[in-house]
């Protein structure tokens, strides 16, 4: 890189702004890429994922060229200070943990020196962003190629047409640079042609509660799916003739969740119409080449397409995947199988494709993202099939980058960490384990570290926010998506009841605290937009109150992203990972909180199973229900009301949503939430989430780690037990076990 950096040197930064500095300083870096863009290898492995959360590209580009620490020197011989590129956002093409994992895997396949390359929709906007007025979200557009997009390189001679049944959209590709012992790329497909066209990669998931939505989602599966596989056949018939057979032994596709499962029946259609491939023949190439990450268990998010809508733009699609049920039905029938596990499997059913089963049915791998949720997998939403195909079904547990996640983020604790147990840490194929033995002896260095992350955290905040904190104040945090299982509901209310007992007087010593939130609900989702409003009442109670405020406060802050978790992961004392015990299938924000020296407060769901199981019980804070418990309660008839008859502090929390303590503006949002917890609705039990009966073992966590929290050096050392043991949860692990076991690269 001595190139770049001799270039920089001539750079002349006279009376340029921020973003005419970030784009030449990009392009610098850019020209000095181009030369190392790896060629395929004779086996790649390809990665479908509708989004990806990839984050600010600058500062993590330059660290994985090795040229941060030159460039912030560079420019601060010219009087720019690196981190005035902090205004640059985030290229917000994902959700959360979905869209983050295809980040953290490209990346770390890219460290590994795996051939890895993405697929995916290079959105127009974001998913968008949040401002929060009067306590509630509001949505506006994420423009964010407007600061230019220097990362990017359009492949106009490698554009592509996708065929509707209604029209044609062009697909052109833009190739992001994944920088490490390779140099993979991320292609990303942006639609254009017809106003109809360009609509298709205009917004990451666009609502749809109506039919146009519906459809829009649909083209949008199909149209990077499609765009994907037509290339991948293209270049290997140009390589290999139109020996099909060939395919697998040279392609790995990897379907992240059931988005791109779509490709499958295009893979088999291309092969066929344009390739003169037999059926059965390219049948069986298809399920020697796809492989299915399921990532969650919510029937909500294990797509069922009505039949008409894909008939209505995907004809020839709709017949493809009606003849995969019918082979499928009888390669069933032929093994055995009852007419009700045949009916649990389909492929058809009811109207409807259902798309997690032709992922299962056509795939070569099906794993889970963590322990618990594989065995979930196994034993209740895919067990019919995986009594008849069992080697199918393996476990890879989520992990996350070390370079963006602890590097990156957090370089005070990456340099303790040298000092400690040496740099070989840093290399993808080497571990911190050597920390493990080592963490009683830094306990005062690792807490100044956490004390300087603070500081970074709250000067961010009261930026940001306006909101004022302390130094000093013991950080718990609840990052991620808002949805009722992840149970921030729940945090609200225990937040609640430690300002009533704060209040009155009947808990004492308690050390100054403050809750972060960070979320974002979908638009439409009007419960989990009740309870974002819900937090920011109570925060408003909090932080005004003069008798409280000094001990307690409550942030939620606004447009969470990426570079947000930046700030707030290394900033963290305990991580809130709280989801009702069998439906968060991994988390991996989990991960990053315990690699940066957070311990964790959570059920045992997802990968905190395997965090307490690697950091050990007795350096973490576990309550509430099992799976095994949950599943009890379900068939005992859990009476949530009885538990509010039987506990004041929760009924005088849970009645606070409707006995004035808070406002909602007239809009019933409030009642209805109360009704959710004791009433139900038509679709679900009182407190289906289960949240009344694991509040009171969550509040006496919270106040167990509060009182821990005091004893200084024995709270340090449980945060340094964490990072030591982190090192499994690294993606470098979990994309070795992918490339070993399920895609041979």
């Amino acid at each position: 890189m001595k190139k770049f950096e001799e270039e920089l040197q001539k750079l002349n930064v006279d009376n340029k702004d921020a973003i005419t500095l970030y784009r030449e300083i990009s392009e610098l870096a850019m020209d000095s890429l181009r030369e190392r863009i790896s060629p395929p290898a004779e086996r790649n492995a390809y990665y479908l994922s509708i989004e990806y959360l990839l984050g600010r590209s600058f500062y993590n580009n330059l660290m994985e060229l090795g040229v941060l620490d030159s460039t912030k020197r560079i420019l601060a011989e010219k009087g720019i200070d690196i981190n005035v590129f902090e205004e640059i956002e985030d290229a917000a093409l994902g959700n959360g943990g979905l869209g983050r994992l295809a980040a953290c895997f490209l990346d770390s396949a890219a460290a590994l020196g795996l051939p890895l390359y993405g697929y995916g929709i290079r959105y127009k906007y974001g998913l968008f962003k949040q401002k929060l007025e009067d306590g509630r979200q509001i949505e506006l557009p994420d423009d964010w190629q407007r600061y230019g997009d220097p990362w990017s390189v359009r492949r106009e001679n490698e554009k592509r047409v996708v065929e509707f049944a209604d029209f044609s959209v062009t697909a052109v590709p833009y190739d992001i640079p994944v920088i490490g012992k390779r140099v993979n790329t991320l292609r990303l497909f942006q639609a254009e042609g017809s106003d109809e066209a360009k609509k298709i990669s205009e917004w990451l998931y666009p609502p749809d509660d109506t039919e146009e939505g519906k459809l829009l989602r649909l083209r949008q599966e199909y149209f990077f799916s499609a765009a994907a596989i037509g290339e991948l056949a293209e270049r290997h018939a140009a390589r290999y003739g139109k020996n099909f057979d060939a395919f697998p032994q040279h392609n790995a596709l990897q379907l992240n969740d059931t988005h791109p499962v779509i490709a499958v029946a295009e893979l088999i259609r291309l092969l066929t119409e344009k390739y003169g491939v037999p059926f059965k023949n390219a049948v069986n190439i298809a399920k020697a080449s796809f492989n299915y990450t399921n990532h969650t268990v919510l029937p909500e998010a294990l797509e069922c397409w009505n039949e008409s809508l894909v008939k209505k733009i995907l004809p020839k699609i709709a017949d493809i995947i009606e003849r995969l049920n019918k082979i499928q039905e009888k390669e069933l029938k032929a093994l055995g199988c009852t007419k009700e596990e045949i009916a649990d499997m389909a492929i058809y059913r009811n109207g409807t494709f259902a798309m997690a089963n032709l992922a299962v049915y056509m795939s070569s791998a099906v794993n889970g993202v963590a322990a618990l949720h594989t065995e979930i997998l196994k034993n209740g939403l895919f067990r019919n099939a995986y009594r008849v195909f069992p080697d199918k079904f393996r476990n890879k547990t989520n992990g996350v980058t070390k370079r963006r996640w602890l590097m990156l983020c957090n370089p005070e604790l990456a340099d303790l960490i040298d000092k400690t147990a040496g740099k070989e840490w840093r290399d993808a194929d080497s571990d911190y384990s050597a920390l493990i033995g080592k963490t009683d002896g830094i306990t005062k260095e690792f807490t100044e570290v956490k004390s300087e992350k603070k500081r970074q955290l709250f000067n961010h905040i009261a930026k940001h926010e306006g909101i004022t904190i302390p130094n000093g104040f013991l950080v718990y945090a609840q990052v991620k998506r808002l949805h009722e299982y992840k149970r921030q509901f729940m945090t609200a209310f225990a937040i609640y009841e430690l300002y009533v007992m704060l209040k009155n007087k009947s808990i004492t010593n308690f050390y100054p605290s403050v809750f972060i939130f960070g979320a974002k609900s979908a638009p439409s989702y009007r419960r989990a937009k009740a309870i974002i409003k819900f937090i920011n009442e109570i925060a408003s109670l909090v932080n005004n109150d003069p008798e409280v405020s000094d001990k307690l406060k409550v942030v939620f802050v606004q447009n969470y992203n990426v570079s947000y978790a930046e700030k707030i992961v290394p900033g963290t004392d305990v991580s809130l990972q709280v989801s009702t015990a069998g439906l968060e299938a991994s988390g991996t924000g989990n991960m990053k909180f315990m690699m940066n020296g957070a311990v964790t407060c959570g059920t045992m769901d997802g990968a905190n199973v395997e965090i307490v199981e690697h950091a050990g019980r007795e350096n973490n804070y576990i309550f509430g229900a099992t799976v095994q418990e949950i599943e009890a309660l379900k068939n005992g008839g859990y009476n949530p009301n009885a538990v509010l008859a039987e506990n004041e502090l929760h009924r005088k929390a849970v009645e606070s949503l409707v006995d004035g303590s808070f406002s909602d503006g007239g809009t019933g949002e409030f009642k209805e939430l109360y009704n959710s917890l004791t009433v139900g609705a038509s679709w679900h039990k009182p407190d289906q989430y289960y949240i009344l009966n694991d509040l009171e073992s969550y509040v006496n966590a919270l106040l167990a780690i509060n009182r821990d929290y005091a004893e200084g050096k024995v709270f340090a050392r449980k945060q340094l037990e964490n990072v030591a043991r982190s090192s499994y949860f690294s993606s470098d692990r979990t994309i070795k076990e992918y490339a070993q076991d399920i895609w041979h690269i």
